[in-house]
């Protein structure tokens, strides 16, 4: 288990320390719930009451909070507590995962396959043909490669991911347990006699450095090219990615999302879980998609908010929800001004 004091943890997050340097940690903690030994953080200050009661060895916290009483962990300052945390759980869990190497049996390596240095292949791992993989690269159990595919440096694949041939994956890609890379396009013709003919899915699926991918996403390949997956782009769990999508860099997609095929999204969108997308059509950079919206036509606008379905602007379209609650009341009004109305009528 890894150790470290509050010193060596000040380095890596740029921190001021308060208190002990020496201080051990070797887990991590909820600060409701941490114990001695833990390091924990506080960056909303809903909970800052914990601040004063937890039993965490070491604590980050924002450099402009003032304390109330004082503490008997060792603090550590930092401009942004949240991010100093998040910082810090990434180098330990690249540290974790460096600790991982080696080639475990019974496992399947093709002899052209092309293994780089410190590889991590877990039992029951399945390389084919012509792969190339490169360094620091950890491959869990039960994850497929097929043939061709071509592989980064500092990719983890979690158990379960299956990679189709001549897929692209860059450098420093996460992709989590289950995840199908390069599947078929759901492409079928229909014919004269009602049935529907496969159209063979000929392309593949180029994913670029810094991306993540959660369990469970499904990201097709293309008909004819790649569909891609650019430089930064963040997925979640459950989401369906079709043929010939293009998500821009740094685009962060929430749960059970689906984009339907040629689709291109713009740079920096961001979308919330269970929106969904038509196809053939664009999103400029920088929209917000709130959650459970329906994309029916192109987002020309950069940067703009949409909601709803079929979704619009989302001043607009909170305006419409408003005016479908208040329709009850709208009726109840119609119906007393049309016997007004009728009650004129008869007296004149």
């Amino acid at each position: 288990m890894l150790q470290f004091s509050a010193q060596q943890i000040a380095l890596m997050i740029q921190g001021t320390i308060e208190g002990d340097a020496s201080v051990m940690v070797r887990n991590f903690g909820k600060i409701e719930e941490a114990q001695a030994g833990d390091i924990s953080f506080l960056a909303n200050p809903k909970y800052e009451d914990f601040l004063y009661t937890t039993k965490a060895s070491i604590i980050i916290i924002n450099a402009g909070l003032v304390l109330k009483t004082p503490i008997a962990a060792t603090l550590i300052r930092v401009p942004d507590a949240y991010a100093a945390f998040a910082t810090l759980l990434t180098q330990y869990q690249s540290l974790k995962s460096q600790q991982l190497v080696g080639i475990q049996q019974p496992s399947f390596i093709a002899s052209s396959a092309s293994l780089g240095e410190n590889i991590y292949v877990a039992a029951f791992a399945h390389i084919g043909e012509q792969v190339v993989i490169g360094n620091n690269v950890k491959i869990h159990p039960s994850v497929v490669i097929g043939n061709n595919v071509t592989i980064g440096n500092d990719v983890i694949l979690h158990p379960g991911v299956i990679v189709y041939s001549d897929c692209v994956i860059g450098n420093h890609v996460t992709i989590h347990s289950n995840s199908i890379i390069g599947s078929d396009g759901f492409g079928f013709a229909p014919t004269q006699d009602g049935s529907y003919q496969k159209v063979p899915q000929l392309g593949n699926v180029v994913i670029e450095d810094h991306v993540e991918i959660g369990s469970n996403t499904t990201i097709d390949r293309a008909t004819i090219g790649s569909t891609h997956i650019r430089k930064g782009v963040k997925l979640d769990n459950l989401i369906q990615v079709a043929h010939n999508v293009e998500i821009g860099e740094n685009t962060v997609i929430a749960a059970q999302c689906g984009v339907s095929g040629s689709t291109k999204i713009g740079k920096g969108v961001m979308m919330g879980g269970q929106a969904g997308i038509i196809g053939h059509l664009n999103v400029a950079d920088g929209v917000k998609i709130a959650a459970r919206s329906g994309i029916t036509k192109t987002i020309k606008k950069a940067n703009s908010v949409v909601s709803g379905f079929p979704a619009s602007d989302q001043v607009n379209d909170l305006r419409s929800q408003v005016n479908v609650k208040n329709l009850p009341n709208l009726e109840k009004r119609v119906k007393e001004l049309e016997i007004l109305v009728q009650q004129l009528s008869q007296k004149g």
